[in-house]
């Protein structure tokens, strides 16, 4: 039974989702916009918008805060200069995923996550 279990498991261990998530959204952050599994682009939103929501706050804790997350110095640098302050006035809601239909190879439901345009 999985009472009160957050989540999904997307078939990884614990420390595998961990590091897909991080990532995926590394890979947000650079990219503006990836192309993934519809699972995976769920479960990678609200990971995605608190480190915008930190991004947001912008002080040397935030900044910390989020550098757990994303390990890549170019992803952090753009998420706190320019992705943090272009949704400054936004009270949350950054991304969007857009369904893409099914992958030709084993038949996946495919989403590409994107980041906000304002």
């Amino acid at each position: 039974m999985r009472h009160q279990a957050k989540g999904r498991q997307l078939s990884r261990t614990a420390e595998h989702r961990r590091a897909l998530l991080r990532n995926l959204a590394t890979s947000l952050m650079l990219h503006g916009g990836i192309e993934t599994t519809v699972a995976k682009a769920k479960e990678l939103r609200p990971y995605a918008e608190r480190l915008i929501t930190l991004a947001r706050r912008g002080d040397l804790h935030a900044r910390r805060q989020a550098s757990q997350k994303i390990r890549e110095r170019q992803a952090l640098t753009r998420l706190f200069s320019e992705i943090g302050p272009r949704f400054a006035a936004r009270p949350g809601g950054y991304t969007r995923i857009l369904k893409l239909g099914h992958r030709p190879g084993d038949g996946a439901e495919m989403a590409r996550i994107e980041l906000l345009p304002e």
